[in-house]
């Protein structure tokens, strides 16, 4: 073989590594322009920010969560703008698709000893003066009058669906839940620690129902239950008929009990979302009082 036929050969061979190489160093590329604009847009909201709202100290700026708004945090209140921050909204934001209430999850995540079903409510009341005479007399409007306290009847439910554990012998309270929730893990194990008797009703809320099923149908419901939480197979039981769980999830429909956990008293008083143990302990004792 011709030093030229080498030749030849060795720069077939190379070609490809060099394609390679190029479409790499373009994702590479794509993918720092891509950081590069989110991080553009944060600076950019940032130092608005900073200009239409001087005194009011931003401690967190979040620009990727939810498409065209940023999530900003001021000390413990929290808010949102459109990308311009010419637009800010007090309130709550729900995503639809996992029926979850992302203002009250990170409000929680912020402080975890907040209290989920008022979260927003009280986020806005705690909203900093500047931002509250940003945003005028409506967002004033919103801690004018607060949400009478809600009540509901369980009557209507069958007694199939349910899933009891706990101290039989002590005061019961109802638990509308799904299995794969975060908030509902952690109430678990609250309820768990205390001297009550759950009767849990799963509706399966994000899309789990397969798992409640499972549990359902399990020959040792609250073995199973816990299994679930801590995302541990479930041991197969037989089929079985799991028409009370369908009854639970028509009377969330019913009543609309969009997210879990959903707490519900002895005497029908409602509580939406993870409590911790001493809240539970003293709401408990107003009921039996």
């Amino acid at each position: 073989m011709s030093a030229i036929d080498l030749a030849r050969r060795i720069a077939r061979a190379v070609r490809p590594s060099r394609v390679v190489i190029a479409s790499t160093a373009c994702v590479g590329l794509a993918s720092l322009a891509l950081a590069a604009d989110v991080s553009s847009e944060g600076g950019s909201v940032r130092a608005l920010l900073k200009a239409r709202l001087p005194r009011t100290q931003v401690s967190g700026l979040n620009c990727t969560k939810i498409r065209g708004m940023c999530e900003v945090t001021a000390g413990s209140n929290l808010f949102y703008v459109d990308s311009t921050a010419r637009y800010l909204i007090i309130g709550r934001v729900y995503d639809m698709e996992t029926r979850q209430d992302i203002t009250a999850a990170r409000l929680l995540e912020m402080n975890p000893d907040m209290l989920v079903g008022a979260a927003a409510s009280a986020n806005a009341a705690a909203a900093s003066g500047e931002v509250q005479k940003a945003v005028g007399s409506a967002a004033q409007g919103l801690n004018v009058v607060p949400d009478p306290p809600r009540t509901l009847s369980l009557a209507e439910l069958p007694s199939d669906g349910a899933i009891i554990w706990g101290n039989s012998a002590a005061p019961a309270l109802t638990v509308f839940s799904d299995f794969r929730c975060s908030y509902c893990r952690a109430l678990s194990g609250v309820l768990r620690s205390m001297n009550v008797r759950v009767i849990e009703r799963p509706i399966s809320s994000l899309g789990t129902r397969d798992l409640s099923d499972r549990v359902y149908c399990a020959r040792n419901k609250e073995e199973a239950l816990h299994a679930a939480y801590a995302g541990e197979p479930i041991k197969a039981g037989p089929a079985c008929n799991t028409s009370g769980l369908d009854a639970n999830e028509a009377f969330a429909r019913k009543h609309g009990l969009n997210g879990t956990p959903v707490i519900v008293r002895s005497d029908g008083a409602v509580l939406e979302g993870y409590r911790p143990r001493p809240f539970l302990e003293n709401w408990l004792k107003a009921g039996r009082s």
